[in-house]
């Protein structure tokens, strides 16, 4: 078996605890008319259609902004917006109708595709949709009226729960009908944040021509809290992702989990951020009261305390109150009103191009929320941010945790030489290893 089919079997491997979690969870998926006219769209099929064999239960949310500006283009009209949002009279009406119903044929062909030796090939997926969103009009705002624009007044949840539970993917687009027999032109960042809350979803995953959320530096934002995202939403550098950052907000206030934003362009984002530790976009969650940070010397004597009793029970090795403060400066902290609750320790080896986990600990009340998780994503990310491959710890009880976390047992001959000469034969550590690619 040649290398690239043990990457392969070994991606598939890594997979298999995030393929259990995701089994019959509900996640929304959004993404705009622009992804729908990409080239990479019909790939992004490919991989709803895996999620859905996989047993996820998916409601797809489309939008059809570019092409219901081609229509109204055609016909000669002009493009009228208020506050980026569309002014919809009963001439562009007909041109969402049309767009909408267009968009949305494209996407239930293109998931019924099943050639031979393609990704779709025996998937004989159900695509459902129909009047599951009930509209209202936005009325008169600063004087304007906005006649057929308007906005989510409720999502039929049964509906969709009795199609999500016979298996099939539910499609939404950005159109809404009223009691009176209306139809009201929708965003669908609108449709997807109701549907994603009146469903109580696990996930709301958004397609962005981007990675996912960048910082004005234009590097990825891998990690957001929901705290953050005002901040964002109040900057006007972020003025054209308003509506996805809305969504985000508005999610994770009414109790979504976590969201997502991947990028539309880049083929297998879903999946990498769906099915890989360390994903492919930006991930929103909700805010946490405990504050992950580096720590500070100031933090020594909170980190003394929560490391004592392990060290007493010759879990972690001493450290002295000097070479703590010596070394604080690689240790990440999880604090909680002002406590030192969880900590571990980052000590690179440069011309290895690895570095050493030590000291990684957990208060014994705070134990089994994911913290120990949460330290270990944030300590992966600062190793990778120093250009290093490799994490190596050396364990005499907690190997099972590493092991869980992705650490595989390794030799003392696989570490650097400064760590070999200083390794305790007396302790018997045993060696594990995470590589970071």
């Amino acid at each position: 078996m040649g290398g690239s089919h043990h990457e392969s079997v070994k991606l598939f491997r890594h997979s298999a605890p995030y393929i259990n979690s995701h089994r019959g969870k509900t996640f929304v998926l959004m993404f705009g008319g622009e992804a729908v006219e990409h080239a990479n769209f019909a790939n992004i099929i490919n991989d709803i259609a895996l999620l859905n064999s996989l047993g996820v239960r998916l409601v797809l949310v489309h939008g059809a902004r570019p092409q219901i500006d081609q229509r109204v283009a055609l016909r000669n009209m002009p493009l009228r917006f208020h506050d980026n949002v569309r002014l919809t009279d009963k001439q562009t009406i007909e041109c969402v109708k049309d767009a909408a119903g267009s968009v949305r044929s494209q996407i239930e062909a293109l998931l019924t595709m099943g050639l031979a030796n393609s990704p779709m090939h025996g998937s004989q997926i159900r695509v459902c949709s129909g009047n599951l969103v009930v509209a209202m009009p936005i009325g008169v705002r600063d004087g304007i009226d906005f006649e057929h624009t308007g906005l989510v007044r409720r999502i039929d949840v049964h509906g969709i729960n009795d199609h999500l539970n016979d298996g099939s993917i539910v499609l939404l687009g950005p159109m809404g009908y009223s009691p009176t027999g209306e139809v009201f032109n929708l965003s669908h960042e609108d449709v997807a944040t109701q549907a994603a809350i009146s469903l109580n979803a696990d996930k709301l995953i958004v397609f962005s021509q981007q990675e996912g959320v960048l910082d004005q530096d234009g590097k990825l934002m891998r990690n957001i809290e929901s705290r953050q995202l005002q901040d964002l939403l109040d900057n006007p550098y972020y003025y054209e992702q308003t509506g996805i950052l809305s969504a985000f907000s508005a999610s994770l206030a009414a109790g979504i989990r976590r969201c997502h934003c991947v990028s539309y362009e880049d083929d297998g984002a879903l999946l990498q951020e769906l099915f890989t530790r360390d994903g492919a976009g930006s991930l929103i969650s909700q805010n946490y009261y405990e504050q992950l940070r580096g720590a500070t010397i100031d933090d020594v004597g909170g980190i003394l305390k929560l490391i004592n009793p392990l060290e007493e029970k010759g879990i972690l090795v001493k450290r002295s109150r000097e070479l703590l403060e010596n070394e604080i400066g690689c240790f990440t902290v999880i604090e909680r009103d002002g406590t030192i609750i969880a900590c571990a320790a980052l000590y690179p080896y440069y011309d290895e191009k690895c570095a050493e986990l030590a000291c990684v600990a957990t208060h014994q009340d705070y134990r089994g929320a994911n913290r120990g998780e949460r330290l270990m994503d944030a300590i992966c990310e600062k190793a990778q941010n120093m250009g290093l491959d490799r994490i190596f710890v050396l364990t005499t009880v907690t190997g099972h945790w590493f092991r869980e976390y992705g650490f595989l047992p390794s030799t003392i001959d696989e570490l650097p030489d400064g760590k070999k000469r200083l390794y305790n034969y007396q302790r018997n550590s045993k060696v594990l290893m995470l590589n970071l690619d």
